[in-house]
């Protein structure tokens, strides 16, 4: 009987903590035993955070030599945060999945909830830029989000004050797309209308964590940290895949490419004439999903952040290659984490010789 008792009572017991952390949970909170993880590795911390799409961008890395894995991760808000080693550096990785504002969730889970020194954030892109080629790896030195709208009504124009643009909402500072002048099968006639009219591209509101709180400041393009771009350089000449098979290679050797732009928006990109306009309009080369929102996200946290993107596809445009994104999928990934793995390898090497300058002689 009184084992009975004794196992009534802790069955009890354990329903009611599972009810308890259901709660915290569903509330929000993170759990106690997650909490004391988290303060367990911001121990031993601080950490340069890898911030990573999807799977199959993330497992060359989990599965490259390069990558010492701890063996050690944490769950939290439905999130992993993979802990290791490459080089010197400490790291954590985590997946964000698709779409900008699962990116920008995920970074601010990340710089909210650790130590972390930088961000680096990298994985595969279209690309828009007709000078670079499938496999390649840029790295640009701005970013932007180009899916912020003012949607003008008919009938008016570039001359036309945009609905709350007096409230400082909206601008026509950054640009505009006219739909009509994408129109085709007319015959006869020099100029064209279109109902759906014009497009006026807007900046982010922006909130840094030194600025007054509520205060808004506006970013269309956020530059990447000045010290990783620099470092980048070095990456220049880095040898990279160029073949799928023993039997399929790319025409062209793929090549590390710093470029001045890259735009965000989620809206995957697969049609020749936006590809054209938004390069000759902004001049970026790759265009993905998801950087924007971590350049975003770190320009807010004042964190130093760089993205590093390999190009699977030419985003709609032409190509002697199939313009199927999977078909150079796990090229165009593997591409980029070597790249990553190099950049983290000369991040490390710039910090030591920082940190312990050469000895110069006084000898004359």
């Amino acid at each position: 009987m009184e084992a009975l008792r004794f196992i009534f009572r802790l069955s009890f017991a354990l329903l009611v903590m599972v009810l308890h952390n259901k709660h915290h949970q569903a509330n929000g909170a993170l759990h106690s035993h997650t909490q004391l993880l988290v303060d367990e590795a911001n121990n031993d911390g601080p950490y340069l955070g890898l911030v990573i799409p999807n799977l199959f961008e993330m497992n060359p890395l989990l599965q490259s030599p390069s990558f010492v894995s701890s063996n050690f991760y944490i769950d939290a808000y439905g999130r992993r945060f993979r802990f290791g080693t490459i080089g010197d550096k400490k790291v954590i990785l985590v997946m964000t999945g698709l779409s900008m504002i699962n990116a920008a969730i995920t970074t601010q889970l990340l710089l909210g909830l650790f130590s972390i020194e930088g961000v680096v954030h990298y994985g595969i892109a279209g690309n828009a830029n007709p000078s670079l080629n499938i496999g390649d790896v840029t790295i640009p030195k701005y970013w932007a989000h180009t899916a912020l709208w003012n949607w003008q009504r008919y009938g008016q124009g570039p001359e036309n004050e945009l609905a709350l643009e007096s409230n400082g909402d909206y601008t026509r500072t950054v640009g505009y797309i006219k739909f009509a002048n994408y129109t085709t099968n007319i015959t006869g006639g020099s100029s064209f209308d279109n109902s759906l009219n014009n497009v006026w591209y807007q900046p982010e509101e922006v909130f840094p964590i030194d600025g007054t709180p509520e205060d808004r400041e506006h970013a269309f393009w956020v530059p990447v940290d000045s010290n990783y771009f620099s470092i980048s350089k070095k990456l220049e000449g880095l040898k990279l895949e160029a073949c799928l098979n023993a039997t399929t290679c790319l025409s062209d050797a793929p090549k590390v490419a710093r470029v001045e732009r890259g735009t965000s928006a989620s809206i995957y990109l697969d049609n020749a004439a936006y590809r054209s306009f938004i390069y000759g309009k902004f001049n970026v080369s790759p265009v993905d999903m998801e950087s924007a929102s971590v350049a975003l996200i770190c320009y807010q946290q004042k964190v130093p952040f760089i993205t590093i993107r390999a190009l699977s596809d030419l985003a709609g445009g032409g190509s002697a290659h199939s313009n199927e994104a999977d078909t150079f999928i796990n090229l165009a990934a593997n591409n980029s984490v070597t790249v990553v793995v190099a950049f983290i390898e000369q991040l490390s090497v710039s910090e030591a010789l920082v940190a312990s300058p050469p000895y110069i002689s006084k000898m004359a």
